[in-house]
């Protein structure tokens, strides 16, 4: 069994997952955020490859993104990075990035280093369901990571079930046709959560986009498994001086 798979019968509802940008706020950040997730309740990390046209993020992350860049933030300085994180990190880690920089590197010899250095996950927005049944599913199984496919408010119920097929791990609900950190009506969320949950899909739901805060994150896993915060974090570390000791505030207020 998966990590993350372990991680949803372990606890099947209010599954925390966080987003950090990789190289944020300083170069050497990555671990010592991550770190301090695994440390205050976080259950599953999105660690985000920084690119800079960050199609579904919204200007935090971009903002996040275009100082990772600056700092020197590159794919082969983040496996460096990661390469001994499994003596430390014991918790799902997903890799969240666009297929430009990945086909740069190499799309095979990535997702070899990155099973090697310990990730579970993709999630790939940009990579079509076309080209994923076609040319990268079979390399993403062959080094046996999960692959998470987006939906949306919008997804028919065809290409929803489609979706859920293609994916391992869980299906990630965007909360609504817009990028990253927009606020959100939860209540009109809520109605397109629970027909996800009328059809009974194979994968866990984790909902993302406008969760930010205790009452989003409950109000959001109402009807899902959990949910992603990601805008309000960065945020948070942006204004910091001491990554553990903001993260540690930021998540007792979600999760307490």
């Amino acid at each position: 069994m998966t990590r993350i798979a372990q991680t949803f019968l372990n606890k099947p509802k209010q599954v925390l997952n966080v987003y950090c940008t990789a190289g944020y706020p300083q170069l050497n950040s990555t671990l010592t955020v991550m770190q301090a997730l695994q440390q205050y309740g976080a259950d599953l990390i999105e660690l985000g490859m920084p690119y800079s046209d960050p199609l579904a993020d919204g200007p935090v992350i971009q903002q996040s993104s275009s100082v990772a860049l600056q700092n020197g933030m590159s794919i082969k300085v983040l496996f460096e990075q990661l390469k001994d994180c499994r003596k430390t990190i014991h918790i799902p880690i997903i890799l969240m990035g666009y297929m430009n920089p990945i086909l740069q590197y190499g799309f095979e010899a990535f997702c070899k280093k990155a099973a090697e250095v310990g990730v579970d996950g993709l999630i790939l927005p940009d990579l079509p369901e076309y080209e994923f049944e076609n040319m990268y599913g079979a390399v993403i199984k062959k080094y046996q990571l999960d692959f998470i496919f987006l939906i949306t408010p919008e997804t028919s119920e065809e290409r929803i079930r489609k979706m859920d097929a293609l994916s391992s791990g869980f299906l990630y609900a965007v909360s609504s046709s817009a990028t990253t950190g927009k606020d959100k009506n939860f209540n009109e969320v809520n109605t397109y959560l629970q027909r996800l949950q009328a059809m009974q899909l194979k994968n866990p739901i984790m909902v993302g986009f406008g969760v930010k805060d205790k009452s989003t994150f409950t109000t959001a896993c109402t009807y899902s498994n959990g949910a992603i915060i990601g805008s309000a974090y960065i945020q948070a570390l942006g204004s910091s001086t001491d990554i553990a000791a903001t993260t540690q505030q930021f998540l007792e207020n979600i999760l307490k």
